[in-house]
C-alpha cells in the first residue's frame, strides 16, 4: 500500500466514520465489550445494549464483582450467551491481573478472546500494530486484491491475515483497523457495494476485473439438523409461589451446560408433523411439545435446582427458553 492509498483511506474515515458510543474515547473495557458485543450482531443492534450494559457494569471491577445471573440478564436479546459467560470469566480474570494486557498475544490466553477481538482490542486501544479480521476486512481486502480464496480454511485465511497485518503497519494501526471495517461495513458492502463514493475505486482490482460482487467466495453453509425436544416440566409450590425444575443442560446438542428444562431429545430426518413450536439455534431446528409432568423421577433428584417462574430469565435468558415458559404460564392461567 502506498503513502497517497493510507491517506485517502484516513482521509474518508475521519469525514465519514459513524458517531459509535465504543468509539468516544481509548477505554479498553468499553472497546472489549463493545467488539463482544459485535460478534454475530449488527452495529445498529448493539448500540441500545451496549448503553444498557454498560450503565449496569460501567467498570471492569463492577463486571468482575457481579453474579452470573445479573450478567446473563444484561445480555438477554444479544443471543450467544455463551460470550456473556466467558465475558464475566474474563473480567474476573483481567481484574485480578490489575491492569489491562496491551498485547494480543496476551488477551488471546483470556476466555472468549480470539484472535480477531485480541487483535482489535490491542490495536484500537493500545495501537498495537497487529491487523483484524472480520467479515468486514476479509470482504475489503478480498475485493481490493481481487482474492479468490476459501478464506474460511485456515491456510487461506493466513494470507489475508498477513495482508491486514502489514497494512497495521503505518503510522497508526488503530486508525487503518477501524477505517478498514468501516469501508467493508457502509462502502464495501456485501450486495451492491458503493464503489463510486470509495476511497480506492482506483486502486480496487476486482472491479477493474468485474469480479466484485463475486468476492469474497461464500462459506459453504452448514445443514440444519432436526431435532424432537419435549422439554419436562415439573412444578412445585414453594412459599406460595410456583416454582418449575431446571436442570444443567447435559442431554440436548444445543445450550450446553446451560440450565435447561429436563426432558428428551431425538434427531429426525424431517419435520416432525406435530409441534408446538419450532425454534432454531444455528444450525439446530428444535420442533418443540412441552410435556407437563405431575411425579418427579428419583433419578432426577439430585440434579434439579427449583426457579420461580417469573425468574427463570436469570437462569437461561434464551429466547427457546422463554418460549417454553410462556407455555407453562398459559398451562396454568398465570
Amino acid at each position: 500500500m502506498s503513502n497517497t492509498q493510507e491517506q485517502k483511506l484516513f482521509i474518508w474515515y475521519e469525514n465519514n466514520k459513524r458517531d459509535l458510543p465504543w468509539r468516544k474515547n481509548k477505554n479498553p473495557y468499553f472497546i472489549w465489550i463493545s467488539e463482544t458485543m459485535l460478534q454475530q450482531t449488527t452495529t445498529t443492534a448493539v448500540i441500545p445494549y451496549f448503553h444498557r450494559f454498560i450503565k449496569t457494569f460501567p467498570t471492569l471491577e463492577s463486571l468482575a464483582n457481579a453474579k452470573e445471573a445479573d450478567v446473563l440478564v444484561a445480555w438477554s436479546g444479544l443471543g450467544y450467551y455463551s460470550r456473556a459467560r466467558n465475558l464475566h470469566k474474563a473480567a474476573k480474570q483481567l481484574h485480578d491481573l490489575k491492569s489491562f494486557p496491551t498485547s494480543a498475544e496476551e488477551l488471546i490466553a483470556l476466555p472468549g478472546f480470539g484472535p480477531y477481538t485480541s487483535r482489535a482490542v490491542s490495536s484500537i486501544a493500545f495501537n498495537e500494530k497487529v491487523g483484524v479480521l472480520d467479515g468486514n476486512v476479509i470482504r475489503v481486502l478480498s475485493r481490493l486484491n481481487n482474492i479468490k480464496s476459501q478464506w474460511w480454511k485456515t491456510q487461506e485465511r493466513k494470507q489475508l491475515q498477513s495482508i491486514s497485518d502489514e497494512m497495521a503497519q503505518y503510522k497508526n494501526s488503530a486508525t487503518m483497523n477501524q477505517a478498514l471495517m468501516e469501508l467493508g461495513a457502509t462502502i464495501c458492502t456485501p450486495k451492491s457495494p458503493y464503489c463510486l463514493s470509495c476511497p480506492w475505486v482506483k486502486n480496487c482490482k476486482s472491479l477493474k476485473a468485474n469480479t466484485n460482487n463475486e468476492l469474497p467466495m461464500k462459506k459453504p453453509k452448514k445443514s440444519f439438523e432436526i431435532y424432537q425436544w419435549n422439554p419436562e416440566v415439573y412444578t412445585k409450590e414453594i412459599n406460595k409461589k410456583v416454582h418449575v425444575a431446571l436442570i444443567k443442560n447435559d442431554y440436548a446438542p444445543f445450550l450446553k451446560k446451560q440450565w435447561l428444562f429436563p426432558g428428551t431429545i431425538s434427531k429426525k430426518s424431517s419435520k416432525p408433523k406435530t409441534f408446538d413450536f419450532k425454534h432454531t439455534i444455528t444450525h439446530h431446528q428444535i420442533y418443540t411439545i412441552p410435556k407437563f409432568k405431575k411425579q418427579l423421577p428419583p433419578s432426577l433428584n439430585s440434579k434439579i435446582t427449583w426457579v420461580h417462574i417469573n425468574e427463570i430469565k436469570k437462569w437461561n435468558p434464551t429466547s427457546l427458553v422463554e418460549k417454553v415458559r410462556e407455555k407453562v404460564r398459559t398451562h396454568f392461567c398465570f
